[in-house]
């Protein structure tokens, strides 16, 4: 069911939106949190780290691919903020040939450079095969992944972010099955673990195909709309392209602090990875948050309402800080006790080094908050490359880690990088928004007749 974002209580139409999408979010890390505790179960505690040594490259390659979807679809949302309902439907037609150029690329990385990549990021000798073997598997099916976060894409562009959650569901469900059966069944080992995900992430995205196709007449594409078209294609990324680039130069910094970690050992490398599925859970809400200001943003800046896209941006940011309190009080008192149920049989000390992980990172959610919804926001209306600065700031906060604090401080240097990444990109996200808004305001106010022509530069028709 589509959604009008353009209408209403700002805070109710972004929360009423959140919610599927949160739910879903913590589904997409149920098929990670899944693997990692069947692997670490299963498997044992080198199978579980060399799954998590992966965790950073994993975002590096298919950071980018999720950022260039969730790109992709903010042109759509904004067509739709401005009803036309046309431009929809040849928007949506032209995803069809970027998600197999994206898939494309990809699949190359996968067969050429991930061997190298995870010798550099100093993989532990002893879990560097299974790591290797996961990770190949995955990228491999990367066209799963792209299928699915394309086609739930565009379903919430539209304001519909509860139907993608519904077939997200039965996948993990299926994931969890596909684990046990092939890990414990047929013993294929950290591959089982890496074909389960794959299969479910291609089960939901041919739901969703499915779905569009026989219930939403909107996007029912005649073959003109299926037509490459090079121009809307160009259009469509230069908003996607540099979202992919802002969540793989993030994924870089992130890759070097792995590094660190990795040279650690591997007890090192397992509380990392366990506090990081804690993180991840926690933080889902504020994730969630900023995936439907992007969609906010877009429909209102195509519906030309800046005062409502302020609003809604600042009631977004209070209702986030209130949840960022409660998150640092679960991960201070309850934090290890979770990450415990990755690690069966992990000796006390890799325990107390998570929960150091999770009070530092806890600490700063604030800043984390900032980030989700400023940066979502800036890329609904279409300042994609404003957000990408906003990573290149994020990797020279970890690049400090790596070379100051990890070499000075250890495990403590280390779970300072997440804070210092986001505390840079605040900074210049705070300014960048503070400047861009006053930039359409003055649009605005100033000369009414440029509003149209100011509308269709963000949205790409020009």
């Amino acid at each position: 069911m589509t959604q009008d974002m353009t209408t209403g209580s700002p805070i109710k139409r972004i929360l009423t939106f959140c919610g599927p999408l949160l739910i879903g979010n913590l589904f997409q890390q149920f098929y990670n949190l899944a693997d990692s505790v069947l692997v670490g179960r299963i498997l044992g505690v080198n199978a579980f780290a060399a799954v998590g040594s992966t965790g950073a490259l994993n975002f590096l390659v298919l950071g980018f691919a999720l950022g260039v979807c969730s790109g992709y679809a903010i042109p759509i949302a904004q067509s739709f903020g401005a009803g036309d309902e046309d431009e929809v439907r040849r928007r949506t037609g032209q995803l069809v040939w970027l998600g197999l150029l994206t898939t494309a690329l990809i699949t190359l990385i996968a067969l050429v450079w991930t061997e190298d990549i995870l010798r550099i990021t100093h993989t532990p000798a002893e879990i560097f095969d299974e790591a290797y073997r996961y990770i190949r598997i995955v990228f491999l099916g990367a066209g799963a992944t792209i299928l699915y976060n394309l086609s739930s894409g565009v379903l919430r562009a539209l304001g519909d972010s509860r139907t993608p959650l519904y077939f997200l569901i039965g996948a993990a469900l299926v994931n969890i099955v596909l684990d046990v059966v092939f890990m414990q069944l047929l013993g294929t080992g950290v591959e089982g673990a890496a074909y389960a995900t794959v299969f479910s992430q291609l089960l939901a995205g041919v739901a969703c195909v499915v779905y569009m196709w026989r219930c939403v007449p909107l996007l029912r594409l005649r073959r003109d709309d299926l037509r490459p078209d090079p121009r809307r294609m160009r259009l469509i990324a230069a908003i996607g392209v540099p979202m992919g680039l802002q969540f793989s130069i993030t994924a870089v910094g992130t890759i070097m602090v792995q590094s660190a970690v990795n040279g650690l050992g591997t007890a090192a490398v397992a509380a990392v990875s366990a506090g990081s599925k804690v993180h991840l859970l926690v933080s889902a809400p504020l994730d969630s948050c900023g995936v439907a200001m992007a969609t906010y943003c877009g429909q209102n800046l195509g519906a030309k309402d800046l005062p409502r896209i302020r609003k809604g941006v600042n009631s977004m940011t209070v209702a986030a800080f209130l949840y960022c309190a409660a998150a640092f009080c679960f991960n201070f008192f309850a934090g290890s006790a979770v990450a415990s149920a990755f690690i069966g049989g992990a000796d006390a000390s890799i325990l107390a080094d998570v929960r150091t992980y999770l009070t530092l990172n806890g600490a700063a959610y604030p800043m984390l908050a900032i980030i989700f919804i400023f940066r979502n926001g800036l890329q609904g209306m279409g300042f994609s490359n404003q957000a990408m600065a906003a990573g290149i700031a994020e990797l020279v906060g970890r690049m400090i880690v790596v070379f100051v604090l990890a070499r000075s401080f250890g495990f403590v240097g280390v779970c300072c990088s997440n804070p210092l990444a986001w505390v840079a990109a605040d900074i210049l996200l705070l300014s960048l928004y503070r400047v861009e808004m006053r930039k359409l305001e003055r649009l605005w106010e100033k000369e009414p007749p440029r509003r149209e022509a100011v509308v269709a530069v963000h949205m790409g028709r020009v």
